[in-house]
């Protein structure tokens, strides 16, 4: 995988070494391409070192090394649901009931065997880079990066508030509020690796909220986090009493939905090259729907 540009009249006399830093190439990626077994920095075909100073209308390309694969994790083969696919990123629909990452009693199932797998298929020797995690049993929207550059450029969108997620969830019970939001530190038992609670010594959560449309026995939320905490909208909403529909983990009745009726319904972002503003949404999916039609 390379990058290429063209020197502009105003980078004229760059070290080559702050051209790329303009182009959001940090240290560190720097350092892995000029030590990896492949990697090059070339201006105009020729290889050169970052001390180089850069000319109007020189051709800079930087080709990246190979990327160390994880070994451990097994390669698996499925027809995922590709929302958007580039060499850069791929985002899919992912079912409830997968696990983002294998684990020590589950190597096998995982979005991550699945996209080893698939760029399997397609040549490719990435490492996973997942930008979005989801719970199990959570659905929809998730962003992979398909190499560390964009990963990187990736997690500082997320950090500048540049990409961002929305969920739709059933809540139990009805919510005082039509719109609002929760507040509350978040930090993990010490009972449980899982598990999580809030508590003073936890890190800073919040949770915006609309309600949808309400029903006999619950609300239809639209959510989006300010902070990403793990389980966070799960912890928010058991919180103040209103646990997810199915959430057994957290208070939520398994009587209409065996699993948190949770699903991520919308991503936005700049692509971590062309800088280009991209929206992405979803429907729910047919267990949610299903619960919506038996309640009308």
């Amino acid at each position: 995988m390379f990058l290429e540009w063209q020197v502009k009249n105003e980078e004229d006399g760059l070290l080559l070494r702050t051209f790329l830093k303009s182009k959001h190439i940090s240290k560190q990626l720097l350092t892995a391409v000029k030590f990896g077994a492949d990697g090059k920095i070339e201006v105009n075909n020729q290889e050169q070192n970052v001390l180089h100073h850069v000319k109007t209308g020189d051709k800079v390309k930087l080709t990246f090394p190979t990327e160390q694969q994880n070994e451990r994790l097994l390669a698996e083969y499925t027809d995922l649901e590709v929302v958007f696919e580039d060499e850069f990123l791929l985002i899919i629909n992912k079912p409830a009931g997968m696990a983002s990452i294998p684990s020590q009693y589950h190597p096998t199932g995982s979005v991550a065997n699945f996209v080893k797998g698939h760029y399997e298929n397609q040549g490719l020797t990435s490492a996973i880079h997942i930008v979005t995690r989801l719970d199990r049993e959570t659905s929809g929207l998730m962003l992979i990066a398909k190499n560390r550059y964009a990963h990187a450029r990736l997690s500082s969108f997320l950090q500048q508030g540049l990409l961002k997620r929305r969920y739709q969830a059933f809540t139990s019970g009805s919510l005082e509020e039509q719109a609002g939001s929760i507040e509350a530190p978040i930090g993990r038992k010490d009972v449980s690796i899982m598990e999580r609670f809030v508590t003073p010594e936890g890190k800073y959560a919040k949770t915006n909220y609309e309600v949808l449309m309400r029903y006999k026995t619950f609300d239809h939320l639209a959510i989006q986090l300010e902070t990403g905490r793990t389980h966070q909208i799960r912890v928010h909403f058991s919180y103040i009493g209103h646990p997810l529909i199915g959430d057994d983990m957290y208070g939520g009745d398994t009587t209409l939905l065996k699993r948190q009726a949770l699903h991520s319904c919308h991503l936005h972002l700049l692509h971590p090259v062309t800088e280009e503003y991209m929206a992405f949404d979803l429907s729910l999916p047919d267990d949610m729907k299903e619960i919506i039609q038996k309640t009308k």
